[in-house]
């Protein structure tokens, strides 16, 4: 399978549906509601509201959607990450990697708040590494500051995302005041719609507004499968960061910065796990959009073939028991 996705071949984005099936296929079987949670705001709140009357009693609703946001996030990166060239060549590891990563917990394959936040965050990365020589940008910087300010809107603990954009100013550009005013601007601008559809509807509520934030310590795994997912996140991150840090020398200049606001991105990313925790493992999700390209490059540049084959295949079996166990 990995010398399959090691190759840019149309073909397979189909493959890449078909092992997408495979391991989401339990959650048609035995389809289940939207995951609430803690965080949830007004954005996500709405998209439910309107969705309810069509899955009260058919919920196969929610995992259809669930699955193509996540199909789609995992094609969009990929693609992403190919036209960055963060890979010495294009393929369909990162579409994989994001497919397998999110099939290790079972919250991250259920409609929810996160999954959304995913895809802007997605696009909100992209946009980020086009600021170093963007042509014009403070229209750049205005419309992913917006993009940003959306986030908590769709998921309160979606606000820590606003450290990736300072950090992406101080990393892409000179120090301009006018620069990071005018991204202050488009992260208040989504508020300042809000506002108005508020007040002029009677619903004003500072509630809906600004996100009620609370920190707590992450939860201990509750499961020896969640203790088991995580080491298999961590493990292939680990393997992928070193073989990028040691080739990082032999990429352009443009291609590192890429790979810094990734790692910006993952660090405040597993920030967000101490926000607004709630009771199951859903707020970790934005994590997977760093993790999946680390990864990557665990499968891409290890000489030989058995090790990255056995370490794909080893957390492929441990998803395919987890998700068709739990559904069993």
């Amino acid at each position: 399978m990995i010398g399959i996705f090691k190759q840019k071949n149309p073909g397979n984005a189909l493959v890449l549906l078909l092992y997408a099936l495979v391991l989401k296929f339990p959650f048609f079987l035995h389809p289940e509601k939207h995951m609430a949670n803690e965080g949830d705001n007004y954005i996500f709140n709405i998209i439910v509201k309107f969705l309810e009357p069509f899955t009260v009693n058919n919920p196969f609703i929610f995992s259809l959607l669930a699955f193509v946001l996540l199909f789609t996030q995992a094609t969009l990166l990929n693609r992403i990450g190919n036209s960055l060239k963060l890979l010495p060549k294009a393929n369909f590891l990162i579409g994989m990697s994001y497919i397998l990563i999110t099939s290790l917990v079972h919250e991250w394959n259920l409609f929810s708040a996160p999954l959304l936040v995913n895809s802007l965050l997605i696009w909100v990365w992209y946009r980020l590494t086009n600021l170093y020589n963007h042509p014009s940008p403070k229209t750049a910087i205005f419309n992913v500051s917006m993009l940003v300010g959306v986030l908590p809107l769709i998921y309160s603990p979606g606000l820590v995302f606003i450290l990736i954009l300072m950090f992406a100013l101080i990393l892409t550009r000179p120090f301009r005041v006018t620069e990071w005013l005018v991204a202050l601007l488009g992260f208040t601008t989504p508020y300042y719609f809000l506002f108005v559809v508020l007040f002029l509807t009677g619903q004003w509520n500072w509630h809906k507004v600004i996100p009620v934030i609370s920190f707590h310590l992450p939860r201990l795994p509750a499961s020896l499968w969640i203790t088991g997912g995580i080491i298999f996140m961590v493990l292939p991150f680990l393997i992928g960061a070193w073989y990028v840090q040691t080739n990082l020398g032999k990429m352009l200049i443009q291609m590192r910065k890429s790979w810094s606001l990734l790692l910006v991105l993952l660090i405040v990313s597993v920030l967000i796990i101490l926000v607004n925790p709630g009771t199951n493992y859903l707020h970790w999700l934005p994590v997977v959009v760093p993790l999946s390209i680390f990864h990557a490059a665990a499968y891409y540049y290890p000489p030989g073939r058995w090790f990255p084959v056995l370490l794909h295949w080893v957390i492929f079996g441990f998803a395919i028991l987890l998700n068709y166990s739990a559904h069993g």
